[in-house]
Formats: C-alpha cells, structure tokens, sequence
C-alpha cells in the first residue's frame, strides 16, 4: 500500500471518527440506543475515538517502516486537528435548529 494511500485512508477514518459521537445516541456505537445522550459522553468517545485513529495511523508508520519519536507538541497538534475535524457533527447535534 503507498503512503498516499494510507495518509488518504487516515485522513477519511479521521473525518468520519471525529463525527461519529455527534451522528448517534449509542454509548461507543455498542450501547443501547438512548433518547439523549449527554455532551461527556460524546467527549469522552471523542478522546477514546482519537487514541483509535492514532493507534491506525501509529501501525501505518510501523509498515511503512521506522517509528518517528513525538513529543507533547505532536499529540497538543494532533488533537486540536482532530477536535476542528468534529465541528460538522457539533454543529449539526448542538448548533442547528431543527423544525419539528
């Protein structure tokens, strides 16, 4: 597989995890549906959804060959790129109002 190729497949699973806690009422997408579920639940799977994406990305690199060292910086970066990918989902649960 190239690395264009697995940074596009990143990049793609990255969107769609960092949207996946706003798009659903299940705890995890396991759990019972529920009728609400609160905002700590859906940042709580956010956090859990960004050490998933990380992990791929984290075996990506380990195929393509050595792992590069990361510091604080990577991981402060990383996880503010991955909060700005869930904006969408925030502001289609929280932000628009919806005509019932």
């Amino acid at each position: 597989m190239s690395s264009d190729l697995q940074i596009g497949i990143l990049l793609a699973l990255a969107v769609m995890a960092a949207n996946l806690p706003f798009a659903n009422q299940r705890i995890l997408m396991v759990g019972p549906q529920r009728p609400s579920k609160s905002l700590f639940w859906r940042l709580l799977e956010l956090v859990v959804l960004y050490f998933v994406v990380g992990a791929v990305g984290l075996a990506f690199e380990n195929h393509a060959g050595q792992i590069a060292p990361q510091g604080w910086e990577f991981y402060a970066i990383t996880g503010t790129m991955f909060v700005t990918l869930a904006f969408p989902g925030f502001v289609y649960r929280y932000l628009m109002h919806r005509q019932h």
